[in-house]
């Protein structure tokens, strides 16, 4: 558990890591105190939007709608890679879950899966609303997924927090499915990795996943491949290229042709 960050000390460390900031209006001040507590905190909660248009979200998440007022969350991260403040303070955003899921956050562990709604987590989360339709197919450009592992990586470095205290909404409430379109899994693996790097420098991947395919050339070069047991070559090149098919598949292809020319050879002496 921490007490929140100061919104000057929240802007500071977003920007140490490589961030870029939108400051939306009076976001140190906008938020909803005054219906409930603000912290201790645990962690960070990432949403998707269900909006399309980076405008239009921002308002929305800054002002909220009929029946629930804003902010709905302490900053949107559009399309684009920004990230707009809206709200410091209690937001509207992650509304009530499971406490064992709180309980796993607060020991950074494995998360269980969540079948109750028992525990205010406008109280405990800060939140990121991210610009999607949350259809599955609309597409997550690789600038907002690094704003998400870096605004994530900068909260869990003042912290002291790892990549666990890292969640997604559904991961908390039951019945919610966002963020849809990548894992958490996988961007917690990211924010892993960056938080093993000073702030603002991004690692070297050191496993291929999603968001870093391999290369071509990378695919090429593998030598894991295991040889046919008939290869006459297995005992000598146990794991090969793909370059030994080929030449495999040549050799075969040859002997193929002469063995079907021998065979019409016979055919017309006979």
């Amino acid at each position: 558990m921490a007490p929140p960050m100061t919104p000057a000390t929240f802007l500071a460390a977003l920007k140490a890591e490589g961030v870029t900031v939108v400051e939306v209006g009076s976001w140190r001040t906008h938020n909803r105190n005054s219906k409930g507590a603000w912290g201790p905190l645990n962690g960070v909660m990432i949403h998707h939007t269900v909006t399309s248009g980076s405008a239009r979200t921002v308002e929305i998440c800054r002002n909220g709608y009929s029946g629930l007022p804003g902010p709905l969350c302490h900053g949107v991260i559009t399309k684009d890679g920004r990230v707009h403040l809206v709200g410091y303070g209690r937001a509207n955003h992650a509304g009530a879950g499971d406490d064992d899921v709180l309980s796993a956050v607060i020991a950074e562990r494995a998360l269980p899966k969540p079948d109750e709604a028992n525990t205010d987590g406008n109280a405990r989360f800060y939140g990121f609303e991210c610009e999607n339709l949350g259809d599955g197919k609309d597409p997550w450009p690789a600038a907002q997924l690094d704003a998400i592992e870096r605004v994530s990586a900068a909260i869990c470095r003042m912290h002291g927090w790892d990549a666990a205290s890292v969640i997604g909404h559904l991961e908390w409430q039951p019945g919610k499915v966002d963020p849809r379109g990548f894992t958490m899994s996988s961007m917690r693996d990211r924010i892993e990795r960056r938080l093993s790097a000073p702030p603002g420098k991004t690692p070297t991947p050191t496993t291929p996943d999603k968001e870093t395919p391999m290369s071509y050339r990378d695919v090429w070069e593998q030598d894991a491949a295991p040889a046919p047991d008939s290869s006459p070559t297995k005992k000598t090149n146990p794991t090969w290229k793909p370059i030994s098919f080929l030449r495999e598949i040549y050799d075969l292809a040859r002997e193929t042709r002469d063995l079907v020319r021998d065979i019409r050879d016979q055919q017309k002496r006979g």
